[in-house]
């Protein structure tokens, strides 16, 4: 493994592969999430990894605007791309900031594989929620907000406590209310708001992986059908919770690697595991 630092972030890199995939977790997670997809990806690929600006209990608690995100994972790809387009592989937050990164930096990005969030953010998704979906969305997005603005150890309880709840499989020493604060900015559009966020519109070749097995989706039906439509793109929904890579890590490498050895055509529908 290799080791360096990039703007005070440390990035692992496994495997001597001709392509790059850059993976970027989410929320309550660290780089660690994606120890079964290295395993096996390294094989084949070169494969960067690290823990979110800020999402690092290690670190010193800092709260990271959309630019300034922006700009730590540009130098972060500059750094390891050996000036070659990389391929994204994301998941919940680490889709909301690499769908930006993409739309920023398209002449960077040769392919991506975004897990369980799509058109999060869109009129069409919350079109598609209950009034109960709803309140359960602004439920938890508000208590994490307001445990990065309580913060030390009563925050960092809260966040373990409603990592707990949602059944987050991220190891609790890991956990802190430090990574609370994109929900700080995204509830109580405090600086660095996400109103920016450019509309995700993908124009390289996608796989997007979605577990069904959640009170709500991250995702509008629509979205997914004109994903799926697309020339090079697939969408497969698997039988777990938020965390497919984590729940199924076989059946999930085994879907990324096909893809990614031989994207989808056009023709091809979304697959489904069996119930």
């Amino acid at each position: 493994m290799q080791q360096m630092v990039v703007d005070g972030v440390d990035i692992y890199i496994e495997g001597e592969g001709a392509e790059t995939i850059v993976m970027m977790h989410g929320w309550p997670d660290t780089y660690r999430v994606w120890d079964a997809q290295v395993a096996e990806l390294k094989q084949r690929y070169r494969c960067v990894r690290f823990t979110l600006p800020g999402f690092d209990i290690t670190k010193p608690r800092r709260s990271y605007s959309l630019d300034a995100t922006m700009r730590v994972l540009l130098h972060i790809v500059n750094s390891v791309s050996k000036k070659e387009k990389v391929i994204l592989m994301l998941h919940d937050w680490g889709c909301v900031f690499g769908y930006e990164f993409y739309m920023r930096n398209k002449a960077m990005v040769s392919a991506i594989v975004g897990v369980d969030i799509g058109d999060a953010q869109s009129k069409a998704t919350a079109r598609s929620r209950s009034v109960g979906q709803k309140l359960m969305v602004s439920g938890y997005q508000s208590t994490l907000a307001l445990a990065w603005a309580i913060g030390g150890p009563v925050g960092t309880v809260m966040t373990r406590t409603m990592a707990r709840v949602l059944g987050a499989p991220s190891p609790r020493e890991f956990i802190s209310s430090g990574m609370n604060f994109p929900y700080y900015i995204l509830t109580a559009g405090a600086a660095g708001s996400y109103s920016s966020l450019v509309p995700f519109v993908p124009k390289v070749p996608m796989l997007y992986i979605y577990g069904v097995r959640k009170p709500f989706m991250f995702h509008s039906p629509q979205w997914t059908e004109n994903l799926a439509a697309k020339e090079g793109c697939k969408v497969v929904a698997m039988e777990t919770d938020h965390w497919p890579m984590l729940r199924q890590p076989e059946r999930f490498n085994d879907v990324v690697t096909s893809w990614l050895e031989k994207p989808a055509s056009a023709e091809e529908a979304p697959e489904e595991d069996a119930a």
